[in-house]
């Protein structure tokens, strides 16, 4: 692959010896969990109260089941910072939890079918019943199983002083916002070229519980009477089996990166335009609401994507409204697995990784993706999901044929300069360490998490959900022994109370009827 224009970029970074630029880049994490009884189920409890509104609290919510946790940290400059917020989040939930765990994959497992699944609950104002009724959709259009698999969001951007040094090596004129436009949609087209990269390294879904399938038909091979896996398989999540829009070949939708305008204008047409086959759900049905309109999306986060352009929201403000007045703030990389090994969910060494992969694709060069591009982009990530380990496995590129470990061993080799960039006078080289033991991986793909799993489940002759129970469980002691300090615990009980209140004060002060508010919402422009 050519990389002459990402070697001209980063050697006039490292002329103008730029790597206290990069010490102000911003990291924020997003990570999934389900609430599970001790046997593994399930659990079909509230939110527990103790954990404040999922409507309004900043760090702690839920996403589609109301047994689906989701932690969120805010934007930190280090990234230890960043996990040590999701550490501390993770242990004030367990202390609030009755008699549960926090399930440690991103697979679920012992489903009792659809209708076990408990919709996330938000409360009786307007905002919270768009949440509940935009899930239900989801439902209706997918089914309950698909969205509760869990996962980690990497947020990142940034620093805001890089930006104008990178426009002045590149001699571009244009406005500094649209210019950083440009540039993270470059990054996130390059991102899709080579995101199958991060599936093969962290992937750690390679099998599959048989409930999660619900008796249904499948290709997959039988582990054991109680599980199903792919042996040469990274991320059954990333797979065919996961959260896709299946019905984008019918509808022709596919959202469009070539520029920020182009972006927009291919989710408005999505969320605007009608799709026949969902009139069959219906709308209100019973006094109950089924989806929040018969369009091919709902709303722009509809749109499955494995890395989206974000800018931060002003009250009810739709995403796409938002990226047209302000541009784009952050990048959100949504296919990274939970880390079954590690208590947190995911380490650090998988993020100076990703950090330093993220501003790779920034700094090489990115041409617009045409169609034959596109068929081999997704034909590149759903193989890496199912057989990526596979010995002598090849992807496509420009139309010529590659060893997965030949191209992922070229990427190696030219981040290399990424992060002794981002590494400066770090004497511990964290992102150069990194980088070596995701090489490694790729040198012997038995060191991947995928591999580890199933290894471990043959070693130990376990089921997929023996294994996720026990290591579970040792997630849950873990957070047993560790402890918040009473400044740590105060800070999580405020903003527990803050958000109920907030949430309150929202329900007191809606005005206007569902519909109204439905209306008044899609009519933003």
């Amino acid at each position: 692959m050519p990389y002459q224009e990402f070697t001209r970029r980063l050697n006039a970074l490292n002329a103008l010896s730029a790597s206290p630029l990069f010490t102000d880049n911003k990291i924020g994490l997003e990570k999934e969990s389900l609430r599970v009884s001790q046997t593994g189920t399930l659990s079909l409890l509230s939110h527990p109260a103790a954990l404040g509104s999922p409507l309004t609290h900043p760090y702690i919510t839920t996403d589609y089941s109301e047994a689906l946790t989701e932690f969120i940290t805010p934007p930190f400059e280090n990234i230890k910072d960043a996990l040590n917020f999701l550490q501390n989040t993770q242990k004030f939930v367990y202390q609030n939890l009755d008699n549960e765990i926090l399930w440690a994959t991103s697979m679920p497992c012992v489903v009792a079918g659809e209708s076990s699944i408990p919709l996330a609950r938000y409360g009786s104002s307007n905002a919270g019943t768009m949440k509940t009724v935009y899930r239900r959709g989801l439902g209706h259009r997918y089914g309950r199983v698909m969205q509760v698999i869990a996962g980690v969001h990497f947020n990142f951007s940034l620093a805001e002083s890089f930006w104008p040094v990178l426009q002045e090596i590149e001699g571009d004129k244009q406005p500094l916002q649209d210019y950083i436009n440009t540039r993270y949609f470059d990054l996130i087209r390059n991102s899709q070229r080579m995101g199958w990269l991060v599936p093969y390294l962290f992937g750690a879904s390679p099998a599959v519980c048989k409930s999660f399938l619900l008796g249904g038909s499948t290709t997959l091979a039988e582990f054991d009477k109680s599980t199903y896996y792919e042996p040469y398989a990274t991320s059954l999540r990333m797979g065919d089996i996961g959260y896709q829009n299946n019905k984008e070949n019918e509808t022709g939708i596919k959202a469009c990166y070539k520029d920020i305008n182009s972006y927009i204008a291919s989710l408005t047409w999505a969320i605007n335009t009608p799709y026949e086959g969902y009139k069959k759900f219906g709308f209100l049905v019973g006094g109950q609401y089924q989806q929040l309109n018969y369009n091919i999306l709902q709303i722009e986060n509809e749109y499955y994507s494995t890395i989206r352009p974000k800018q931060l929201l002003q009250g009810n403000e739709k995403p796409t409204i938002a990226l047209r007045k302000r541009g784009v703030k952050y990048v959100e990389l949504r296919s990274l697995d939970v880390n079954a090994y590690d208590p947190l969910g995911v380490n650090e060494d998988q993020l100076y990784f990703l950090e330093a992969f993220l501003l790779f694709c920034l700094l090489q060069d990115s041409p617009i993706i045409e169609l034959p591009e596109q068929a081999e982009i997704d034909h590149n990530e759903m193989i890496t999901a199912h057989r990526g380990r596979m010995p002598g496995l090849k992807l496509s590129c420009q139309q010529k044929q590659y060893r997965l470990k030949d191209w992922a061993m070229e990427i190696m080799q030219e981040m290399a300069g990424v992060c002794e960039l981002l590494d400066g006078d770090d004497p511990q080289k964290p992102y150069t360490a990194s980088l070596n033991r995701q090489t490694q991986a790729v040198q012997d793909p038995e060191l991947t998490p995928s591999a580890r799993m199933l290894d471990d489940m043959r070693q130990d002759h376990e089921s997929f959900h023996r294994f996720a129970e026990r290591m579970s469980r040792q997630h849950f002691h873990y957070y047993k022994n560790i402890k918040l300090s009473p400044e740590q615990e105060q800070f999580y009980i405020a903003e527990t109370e803050k958000s109920i209140k907030k949430q309150q004060q929202i329900e007191a002060s809606d005005t206007q009827s569902f519909e109204e508010y439905l209306n008044e919402y899609f009519a933003q422009s």
